[in-house]
């Protein structure tokens, strides 16, 4: 091929393309219906700095703009005759034909660049991953570049161009619009345009993806070059023997390229661009596949199902992936064996041995809820031990789940934690007052796949010296000498994780009845028959287990005294999921640096660093006390704008037949504290008694409901409660190897500008709701102070005699608490009306907020294609008219 041919071709077509209107117009739609798309109502409801929502609908973008591209390349020469006289220049069918792709190809890149503006609003108000943005546009130019080879298949088949716009569209829909058909089979659905995009729109540059595209560029290529070729013989003697011929060609050709993509899709590997290398093998994984014992080899079986809902296709991808890397890494001391398993099959059973049961999903398909019966679980077996993971699920960090397994199975002897038994009743058990046995924790399951795990008893001095970790969960159940039993260990300096809480909620709110300024529950039996209740050391207040660690869990102040830390609860109004700000009340408190507080979670502890997100469900706080000669090392901390402590008789409120029952909107007014949830409280070097204790002041943070949110991501929630707990455990433990590994996930990039815009308002709404609750302190003052001056002056009143005084003043109190009552009822009615119009008024300026960044981030990215079409056009005006004859001119 002669590349100045090509090159003149290319010229002239993108020459014909920009001389008119019509092609920067539709480059500007281009522009602007990727802006609504881009940045819809759901992209900030989200608040994340992505452009996940133009990716999610970028393929059927596509199929508006390559046929409004492509339409006339072929069509037009058709129509003006001038398809002869190309074909009759001294170039090859080839030559013109790859001219003309590049052309249009030009066209579609000039388009695309022109969007990166969309990028450039990110810029403005997040700040996104780069690697991200690159990898995602090389996905919507190569998946744009592919189609474009279609659309000119269109355009060769007929002399119109609104023809070939609409067999454009009509052919660029199959292998779009082909993964919406109900139940398509997944070796089908890999080849639609949307699964093949959808590496790129995760930041990684899939081997497989660049094949697909470029191989459906060349079989439409080869279609286009049939055809224009096809004067060469169709009207010959043997033209329908050479038509069945190409026919049989394009056939095979597919068929080859299909088998090709196959074979590829199965080889795997791409290209990780995220900044955090999130699809690459850790240093941590190929550490541990390095530290196999040669003698031990490890077997790792996954069961698998071969079709899987839509929302786990990603899972199921990862883990095959993975899978195979495993194998590759690990040599000869790792052997993979991969099984396919359909329900109630011999596969099924072998499963079954191992603990791995299908898990019944349910999903949405086509507008349907359909409920499906689906294996992902694997098991990890070594000559030491065996690991089982009975199911990864959306949540769920596959690498970490292997290599943990593939590192607890290679060592001979596993660390033991305890598990201290008390009300809270961790490990499970026969409840004697419900009479019904209780499950164990998630927490249990989850830390005996790395842990040797035991129930550790507090009625007798505690003395196993092979417990690396002691586990307490609300000790402030425990009676006086259960106590001294807890706190005797503690001094030992042994390495103690505790979880205790103001208002636990655990259990479908069954907690409640644990919290500790409650009795203790009593034993069952019939009614009348129950034993009395035990009594609770320091009656809940954990006063002795609070003096041994020199701290408080109480009010912030400068002094040691005060009431106790039991009576209070956080609350933090910030909330970084706008999108169910009706679902999370303050006191469920979100810690993440993006509060405001940069030190929300400790850069410096191996604990906390590098998380991103967690939630907190009514959580009390703790803070050292001012003589204190501990290192007190804060863990987790709330905003600093937003947050503040509730007296318990604001959050609870006892009802005579329904019990403790919550408050739904107590009165919150912000301190200015970043209140302190959890820390690391432990001797210095030189103290004689040696502390090691890490004290969380929520026991919610470790429940089953936090497992189940992070597993399925409920809500599209990405917490990291569990992250936390496990990575305390291991390094109070000092076993910190699967510590990275384990919060290794893209750092959360939300919509930073938007939120400190926001807050601000937020704030006046705290300040506005604060100056309301004080106004309606004052009239209620004012009300009862004049109940007492009526009071006084009757009893000042020396005309009276005694007797007639206490009538008048019982008939004033009467009267006047008629009034009071009355009084008090309005101005609370006056109060929560005035409150209410403050939060509709704030919501208003936050959509005004949204709505401003949405029309800057739709109307101005079109702006610069619009001055390039006027300049150019303007310049070609000029240029024609500067070659005419002053004399040819109209004259006014």
């Amino acid at each position: 091929m002669r590349s100045h041919v090509i090159l003149a071709v290319l010229q002239r077509n993108v020459a014909s393309y920009f001389s008119g209107v019509l092609g920067y117009l539709f480059i500007v739609v281009f522009v602007v219906a990727g802006a609504f798309l881009a940045f819809n109502s759901q992209f900030f409801a989200d608040n994340m700095a992505t452009l996940d929502q133009l990716s999610e609908q970028f393929p059927l973008l596509l199929l508006f703009i390559v046929p409004a591209i492509t339409m006339t390349v072929w069509s037009d020469e058709k129509k003006l005759g001038t398809d002869e006289l190309l074909f009759t220049l001294p170039a090859t069918d080839a030559e013109i034909l790859i001219g003309k792709y590049l052309a249009v190809l030009g066209v579609y890149t000039v388009a695309l660049l022109f969007s990166v503006t969309h990028a450039m609003v990110l810029t403005f108000i997040g700040n996104p991953d780069w690697g991200l943005i690159a990898t995602t546009y090389l996905g919507y130019w190569i998946a744009g570049a592919a189609l474009v080879s279609a659309g000119m298949f269109a355009s060769v088949l007929t002399s119109s161009a609104t023809v070939a716009f609409v067999l454009g569209a009509a052919i660029c829909s199959i292998p779009i619009l082909l993964g919406e058909i109900p139940n398509l089979p997944d070796w089908l659905r890999a080849l639609t345009v949307q699964e093949q995009f959808r590496d790129f729109a995760l930041g990684t540059v899939p081997i497989s993806g660049l094949l697909y595209f470029v191989s459906l560029t060349l079989f439409m290529l080869y279609l286009n070059a049939v055809l224009i070729g096809r004067r060469h013989w169709g009207g010959g003697p043997d033209g329908n023997r050479l038509g069945w011929q190409f026919v049989l060609r394009v056939v095979c050709l597919a068929a080859t390229l299909i088998s090709v993509n196959f074979m590829a899709a199965k080889a795997g590997g791409r290209i990780d661009m995220t900044s955090e290398q999130l699809f690459s093998l850790s240093s941590t994984t190929t550490e541990t596949l390095d530290s196999i014992p040669a003698e031990k080899p490890v077997t790792i079986q996954a069961y698998v199902s071969p079709e899987v809902p839509q929302e786990y296709l990603p899972v199921r991808k990862k883990l095959v992936g993975l899978l195979r890397q495993f194998d590759r890494e690990g040599g000869s001391r790792v052997q993979v064996r991969q099984v396919d398993v359909e329900p109630f099959s011999e596969e099924a059973d072998e499963a079954a041995k191992w603990g791995i049961e299908a898990r019944e999903v349910q999903s949405e398909r086509d507008g349907r809820i359909t409920v499906e019966n689906i294996y992902l679980g694997a098991v990890v077996t070594s000559g030491f031990d065996e690991v089982v993971i009975p199911f990864f699920d959306v949540g769920t960090s596959v690498e970490y789940e292997l290599t943990r397994s593939v590192g607890t199975v290679s060592n001979a002897e596993r660390p033991t934690v305890g598990i201290l038994a008390t009300d809270a009743r961790v490990t499970g058990g026969f409840d004697q007052q419900s009479f019904r046995s209780m499950p164990e924790w998630r927490i249990v399951s989850e830390l005996e796949k790395q842990y040797d795990v035991k129930e550790i008893s507090p009625d007798s001095p505690i003395e196993d010296e092979d417990l690396d970790v002691l586990i307490a969960v609300l000790p402030s159940s425990l009676t006086q000498e259960q106590m001294a039993n807890f706190l005797d260990y503690i001094r030992q300096g042994k390495p103690v994780l505790i979880f205790d809480d103001p208002l636990p909620v655990f259990g479908g709110g069954r907690g409640f009845q644990f919290a500790p300024l409650r009795e203790k529950p009593r034993p069952g039996g019939p009614m009348g028959m129950q034993a009395p209740a035990e009594q609770k050391a320091d009656g809940g207040r954990l006063t002795q287990l609070m003096n041994l660690l020199e701290s408080a869990w109480e009010r912030y102040g400068a002094a040691d005294a005060g009431p106790p830390g039991t009576d209070f609860v956080i609350f933090d109004q910030y909330n970084p999921h706008p999108q169910y700000s009706d679902v999370f009340r303050a006191e469920l408190v979100f810690i993440t640096p993006k509060s405001g507080n940069p030190a929300a979670f400790n850069p410096d502890s191996p604990i906390t660093s590098g998380l991103q997100e967690l939630l907190a469900w009514f959580p009390g706080s703790i803070r050292p006390r001012s003589n204190s000669d501990l290192e007190f090392i804060p863990l987790l901390r709330t905003g600093t704008r937003l947050s503040g402590l509730l007296d318990w008789d604001q959050v609870t409120t006892q009802m005579p037949l329904f019990g403790l029952q919550i408050e739904e909107n107590p009165p919150r007014v912000p301190d200015q504290d970043a209140h302190v949830l959890a820390a690391h409280i432990r001797s210095k070097e030189d103290a004689d008694m040696k502390l090691n204790v890490v004290f969380v002041a929520d026991t919610d943070l470790v429940s089953d409901q936090f497992f189940r949110i992070q597993e399925s991501r409920i809500l599209d929630l990405n917490i990291d409660n569990v992250t936390f707990v496990l990575n305390a455990v291991d390094t109070l433990a000092g076993n910190e190897q699967f510590i990275e590994l384990r919060k290794r996930r893209s750092t959360l990039r939300t919509l930073e500008r938007v939120e400190r815009q926001k807050d601000r308002f937020k704030e006046r709404l705290n300040e506005q709701i604060q100056a309301a609750e004080a106004e309606a302190q004052e009239r209620l003052e004012a009300a009862r102070a004049r109940l007492q001056k009526r009071v006084d002056d009757i009893r000042n009143d020396t005309s009276l005699d005694p007797r007639a005084q206490q009538q008048l003043i019982r008939v004033a109190e009467r009267e006047e608490q008629t009034r009071f009552d009355d009084e008090q009822r309005e101005i609370e009615r006056a109060k929560n009306e005035e409150i209410r119009l403050l939060r509709a008024d704030t919501q208003r300026e936050i959509r005004k907020i949204e709505n401003r960044i949405w029309r800057y981030a739709v109307f101005l990215p079109p702006i610069p294609a619009i001055l390039l079409g006027v300049i150019v056009l303007s310049l070609r005006l000029m240029n024609e008219q500067s070659g005419i004859s002053q004399e040819r001119l109209v004259k006014k």
